[in-house]
């Protein structure tokens, strides 16, 4: 058999991670060259050769840090904000002119590298939160903060969380095409299996109706039960729903491979049941079950009682049209309400007979079917016409259904 197929998921972030550990190292560069080709205008040169040395190191260090959100941490990002902050309140001590001239700081614009780690990794509130420190510290560090101060300081805070607002969306995006290739890989998967299923199993059931047709007696009984048992299989195959103990995802190979266990329920809480496990119980080789490719909830309830009626009209259909008849079961799901249509090719119902049948006490219909659709507050449709067959059409609004 062949191999699963693995979903290869594309980062958006490690481009920005990588942009972030060159910038940081050129930005120190930058800052070192600063204080060289400047270091005679400096009072004390040596704060400033201390503090650009811790930073040098710092920096070199803690590369390994800055290459994914998984090394990036909260812990990391705090000291490395304390480093760039600390630069800063030390410029006047380097420099006493740097309070009233609108100089750089001693870190320079790789205090942006800190904030910018913020952004990346927790997004546009992490960069407000950051860069709002960075804000305080350049108009304390200024002691009288000119305009030129005030429009770098909103500058940098500005861009900050824009750059945050930008990753928060890459982020979004990537986890929606991650999500979008695990369905279209599933759907190759499901698609594989039914070529699998169909070259082999399907083939010996259908060999085996054939044989046991052919020889008769208990060979035929066989046959028969074998045949059944090919329909079943390939609605259940084309339909994705296949019966198991247990729901389980299979994320490890990048492929999202779902089973519906009719006792279990869905992702959306225990009060809801999917409809559509439901009744695939019903598909059979004289019924045939269509449904939406999506989950089709309901409270829980109202899907039992819904499930209830259909089988109440199944019962029907195999009492008074005979175990040779066919029914179909469809499933439709609207935004406002959800409508299961049973219809069978039986002789259909002459008319007047419900109204007979229900003066004379056989409330199938009545009770079984339109009373349980009255309680959930839905209606239930009967269409007969003789020769024709019987159609009933179950409506269950979504707004009273868990009512």
């Amino acid at each position: 058999m062949a191999k699963r197929e693995r979903v290869v998921r594309m980062s958006v972030e490690l481009p920005l991670w990588r942009a972030l550990a060159a910038y940081r190292v050129l930005t120190m560069i930058y800052a070192v060259l600063l204080f060289v080709f400047t270091r005679s205008k400096f009072e004390h040169p040596w704060v400033a050769v201390a503090v650009l040395a811790v930073m040098a190191v710092w920096t070199l260090v803690t590369l390994p840090k800055v290459t994914n959100a998984t090394r990036c941490t909260k812990r990391f990002l705090v000291a490395d904000l304390t480093i760039a902050l600390t630069g800063i309140m030390l410029t006047p001590l380097a420099d006493a002119q740097a309070q009233t001239v609108d100089g750089p700081t001693l870190p320079t614009i790789w205090t942006a590298g800190s904030v910018l780690a913020f952004a990346i990794k927790g997004g546009w509130r992490w960069a407000g939160f950051a860069s709002s420190f960075v804000a305080v510290a350049n108009i304390v560090e200024r002691g009288h903060p000119s305009r030129d101060t005030f429009h770098n300081v909103l500058l940098v805070w500005v861009a900050s969380i824009a750059i945050g607002y930008v990753v928060e969306v890459a982020r979004a995006s990537e986890l929606t095409l991650a999500r979008a290739l695990e369905i279209e890989a599933a759907t190759r998967e499901r698609e594989r299996l039914a070529r699998d299923i169909h070259d082999s199993v399907l083939q010996v059931l259908a060999m085996v109706q054939r044989r046991g047709t052919a020889l008769g007696g208990e060979a035929a009984e066989l046959g028969r039960m074998a045949g059944e048992q090919e329909v079943a299989l390939r609605t259940l195959v084309s339909s994705g729903l296949v019966p198991a103990r247990r729901a389980s995802e299979d994320f490890s190979l990048g492929a999202l491979v779902r089973t519906v266990d009719v006792d279990d329920d869905p992702p959306g809480g225990p009060e809801l049941r999917d409809l559509r496990s439901l009744l695939a119980r019903h598909a059979g080789s004289k019924v045939t079950f269509s449904e939406p490719g999506a989950p089709v909830l309901l409270p829980a309830g109202a899907a039992a009682e819904l499930a209830a009626a259909v089988s109440a009209a199944l019962d029907n259909v195999r009492r008074h049209a005979g175990e040779e008849a066919r029914a179909w079961i469809l499933v439709e799901d609207w935004p406002e309400e959800v409508i299961v249509t049973v219809r069978d090719d039986g002789p259909g119902i002459p008319e007047g007979r419900l109204a007979q049948a229900e003066g004379e006490g056989r409330l199938g219909v009545a009770l079984s079917i339109r009373g349980r659709l009255r309680d959930l507050g839905g209606r239930a449709e009967l269409i007969s016409v003789p020769g024709q067959g019987t159609e009933v059409e179950l409506k269950v609004p979504r707004g009273k259904a868990g009512k």
